[in-house]
C-alpha cells in the first residue's frame, strides 16, 4: 500500500506516529519500503513473509475476540458487581 492508503485506513493517527511505526516495521523485518523516484516520490509499503506469518496470526486473535467478546463482557459484568458487593 501507498503511504497515503495507510494514512487515509489509519484515520485518527497522526503523520508522526504513522511514520514511526513504518520505521519500526521496517526494521524489524515486518513491512518492506519501496520509494520510487516520481515527482513527488512515490512510497509503497508491502508485508514481508514474516509480516504476514504475524498477520495470520493477529488475524486469529481477532476472530477469536470476536467470537468471545460477549463473554468477556459477561465475566467483567459480573465481576464487577461481586466487586461492587464486597465494597459495601
Amino acid at each position: 500500500m501507498r503511504y497515503s492508503e495507510l494514512a487515509r485506513l489509519l484515520a485518527g493517527v497522526s503523520q508522526k506516529m504513522l511514520t514511526q511505526t513504518l520505521r519500526a516495521l521496517e526494521r524489524d523485518g515486518l513491512v518492506t519500503r519501496t520509494a520510487t523516484p516520481t515527482v513527488p516520490v512515490t512510497v509503497s509499503y508491502e508485508l514481508t513473509d514474516l509480516g504476514v506469518s504475524l498477520y495470520t496470526t493477529m488475524r486469529g486473535l481477532k476472530v477469536w475476540a470476536e467470537s468471545h467478546m460477549d463473554d468477556v463482557l459477561a465475566n467483567r459484568a459480573a465481576h464487577d458487581a461481586r466487586e461492587n458487593e464486597v465494597d459495601q
